[in-house]
């Protein structure tokens, strides 16, 4: 069973900063994409950021200049450098990874529970 878990998550001022992680662990053979979704009330799920194993990103275009992504295969995490933070950044992150667990599956799309962010002004 694969389990995603992110951490910190928490309360910002506008302008601030937060660093939040993911660490994905279970029954792994191979993690592809790691990505970073974020939900705000009354809206759907939207991409904030994607990475693959070689470090290419996908960035929604709102947050690219202001947000980093990276992450650790080895240690199978992924983070979300978040920068000058903005209201409209305020919203549920959830983690996400393209999993397979064993050699003879097909990749599935995992996902943490999601942890809250809410900038302040």
């Amino acid at each position: 069973q694969v389990q995603l878990v992110e951490s910190g998550g928490g309360l910002v001022q506008v302008g601030g900063s937060l660093n939040l992680s993911c660490v994905a662990s279970g029954t792994i053979f191979r993690i592809n994409d790691m990505a970073w979704y974020r939900q705000i009330p009354g809206n759907q799920r939207e991409l904030v950021a994607r990475i693959d194993r070689s470090g290419k990103v996908k960035w929604q275009d709102a947050v690219k200049d202001r947000f980093a992504i990276s992450r650790n295969n080895a240690r199978k995490t992924v983070f979300l450098q978040m920068n000058k933070m903005e209201p409209s950044d305020t919203g549920v992150y959830f983690c996400s990874a393209d999993v397979a667990e064993t050699y003879k599956d097909y990749v599935r799309e995992r996902w943490g529970r999601g942890t809250q962010v809410t900038v302040s002004s």
